[in-house]
């Protein structure tokens, strides 16, 4: 059964601090028949995946302001989509934003179904998204469960089972606090009061509008909460990067559409993703330095070879691209940090 003044506190609560996004429609505006564009709240939720408001309003803006309807998505060029979408990470979300974005267009001519079912028959729409969607757009009264929600339900129930075990105790949890009424305020409330006040560490118990109702805090132990599994340690993958240049000319390759960095530009490389091989060119390679980058589950160690190659070169992989055909922020993160190391050693 619902507890219906656990939700209605939580929406007054909102209507007073609910935070301004750039996809967002607020509280008054909803009541004044503002509805929000379903394109524009799932375009946000694919990039909020395992990414910070902060990081992704930046990258929202120049998305909307270049594509600012699912159509000008599907017309998109692929390169041209991977390349705004480098430095957001977790690049397969990339490739399934335009496979969504023509399907919609192919398939349900231009507008987004108006149901969880419907949007999670789009390409690359999970659980969490289709129920976010529909909540936020379409007022449809889907449970939304995201690492914020599920911090609140921990806290809120004094649920003591790990994460991720946990999952499925505090998504019904959640489900029992979701209104027919107001879904889509509801679920954006929820989420506002995990990344303002019930916080990871430290949360402001003090001014939470749910306090009272608080297992946790009345048992003192709101901080532990969620608890976790501990976490295997992360393995370590070494390799290479050949960097050649050619004049203002850097040898760059495109990568397969599927794995790792999938679709984006990068460096010819050797031994730590089971592509690539043996140096693009015979050369008078020089080892310049090693960076480190950290991916979701490995960290990775790259020695760095540069060269500088004469014209006329034959290369086995990639194409000489020259510094006005690309930008460093069309490369993905580790990438970029090579590209870096590159130019400082040629600064020297």
């Amino acid at each position: 059964m619902r507890d219906a003044g656990l939700s209605d506190l939580l929406l007054e609560w909102y209507d007073r601090e609910a935070r301004v996004m750039p996809w967002r429609v607020s509280p008054k505006a909803r009541r004044a028949g503002i509805l929000p564009d379903p394109y524009r709240i799932w375009l946000s939720e694919v990039m909020l995946q395992q990414t910070t408001v902060a990081a992704v309003k930046d990258y929202y803006r120049r998305f909307t302001a270049r594509w600012p309807g699912v159509a000008d998505l599907a017309a998109a060029r692929d390169a041209d989509v991977m390349a705004e979408w480098a430095g957001l990470g977790y690049y397969a979300r990339a490739r399934n934003l335009l496979k969504a974005a023509r399907a919609v267009v192919a398939d349900h001519g231009g507008v987004f179904p108006g149901t969880r079912d419907g949007l999670l028959r789009l390409p690359g729409i999970g659980p969490y998204t289709a129920s976010a969607v529909a909540a936020i757009a379409y007022d449809e009264p889907a449970t939304v469960v995201d690492g914020n929600v599920e911090r609140v339900m921990a806290r809120l129930f004094a649920v003591q089972t790990p994460m991720p075990l946990a999952k499925p105790d505090l998504t019904a949890l959640a489900a029992s606090l979701t209104p027919d009424q107001r879904p889509g305020d509801y679920a954006q409330a929820v989420m506002d009061l995990g990344a303002t006040i019930c916080t990871p560490r430290n949360p402001a118990c003090g001014i939470c509008p749910v306090v009272q109702a608080c297992v946790a805090r009345r048992q003192g132990i709101q901080a532990e909460l969620p608890r976790k599994v501990p976490k295997p340690e992360k393995p370590v993958r070494r390799g290479t990067l050949w960097l050649a240049t050619q004049g203002d000319r850097v040898l760059l390759q495109r990568r397969p559409d599927k794995g790792l960095l999938g679709g984006m530009l990068g460096f010819p490389g050797d031994g730590w993703d089971g592509a690539g091989g043996a140096a693009p060119v015979e050369a008078d390679w020089q080892e310049i330095g090693e960076i480190r980058h950290t991916f979701t589950h490995f960290h990775l160690f790259l020695t760095l070879h540069a060269a500088e190659l004469p014209i006329g070169s034959v290369v086995t992989r990639g194409q000489f691209v020259s510094g006005n055909e690309f930008s460093a922020e069309d490369l993905p993160t580790v990438m970029r940090k090579a590209y870096s190391a590159l130019r400082d050693n040629v600064t020297r």
